[in-house]
């Protein structure tokens, strides 16, 4: 039987999942891919009433003014710091949580915890950060309230000081963000061969001893694959909840690639500039994906897993 026509037997029989299938492709080609004509704004001088195809070429022009610009070291160190911190405490923390969650004998206790532990997902930028400056504050927040009734004296502003900005950045996004993240581990866990523990336990092997001989193994090329797509991400920081902790005093620690972009192309107090916003944006993608390239060549060097 030749391809064509196994293709056409395989459509025929499951026409049905095509036809679900076909959704998110045209949701993708329209959102993801023909946006990208747009690129072409990054080398050229945007102009609107000359539009997208009708605006002069005008090269790298953009790309060297960014890159000779005093915010090309900050906004690049920025985001690199803040990408390298949130994976240093971040990535680990979801597979712990799994790791111990799976120790659970009771389905009902860990069902509850990790519930408890997600629900924090689902709760918006703008009420998380209103609860980091709530419960933070110096006055009226719960840290001051504290601190006011301990030593008697209230506490200096915390915000005030700039590189708390991070902490503050990444240990709210931690909480919010480490039990929905353990549920993909978690479901690694479930197909755990029983046997290998029953076999373990046999031998001897405390439930320690389990956890890192069957567990980790087990769910270790889960842990590579999450973490190459990790790298890739590591220059994306989202705008929204950095631009909504900034402020003129931390500006120096919380101005990433994104919010710099943000401020260039939709908000520079009328001065919006596409082309060169668009540039900064094209040079943060192509550094995203030359990090996965390079992370996943190495993971298929390493170890047996890698994305291709």
């Amino acid at each position: 039987m030749n391809r064509k026509r196994r293709l056409w037997l395989d459509l025929k029989r499951d026409w049905q999942m095509y036809v679900f299938l076909l959704i998110p492709v045209v949701y993708i080609i329209i959102f993801a891919y023909l946006p990208m004509g747009g690129l072409q704004i990054a080398f050229k001088q945007f102009n609107a009433r000359k539009g997208m195809w009708g605006s002069p070429w005008v090269g790298l022009k953009h790309f060297e003014r960014f890159f000779g610009s005093m915010y090309f070291g900050r906004t690049v160190g920025n985001t690199l710091a803040l990408s390298l911190y949130s994976l240093a405490c971040g990535w680990p923390l979801p597979i712990l949580t799994a790791l111990m969650l799976n120790c659970f004998h009771s389905k009902k206790a860990q069902s509850t915890i990790q519930t408890i532990l997600t629900l924090p997902h689902f709760i918006s930028v703008v009420v998380l950060v209103g609860i980091v400056f709530q419960i933070f504050n110096s006055r009226s927040g719960l840290y001051g309230v504290m601190h006011f009734k301990l030593t008697g004296s209230y506490s200096m502003d915390l915000f005030s000081i700039p590189v708390n900005f991070r902490h503050f950045y990444l240990w709210s996004g931690v909480w919010q963000d480490f039990g929905w993240g353990s549920i993909i581990y978690l479901a690694a866990l479930s197909g755990v061969d029983p046997s290998q523990h029953e076999a373990a336990t046999v031998d001897g092997a405390t439930r320690f001893q389990r956890v890192l001989l069957v567990d980790i193994p087990a769910i270790l090329p889960t842990i590579v694959i999450m973490l190459i797509m990790r790298f890739g991400h590591i220059m994306s920081i989202g705008y929204e909840k950095v631009y909504l902790m900034q402020n003129d005093l931390n500006l120096m620690y919380s101005e990433v690639i994104s919010t710099y972009v943000y401020k260039q192309g939709l908000s520079a107090g009328g001065k919006t500039d596409f082309s060169y916003a668009t540039a900064i944006g094209f040079f943060n993608s192509l550094v995203n994906l030359i990090l996965v390239v390079i992370v996943n060549w190495i993971a298929g060097k390493v170890s047996d897993t890698s994305l291709w």
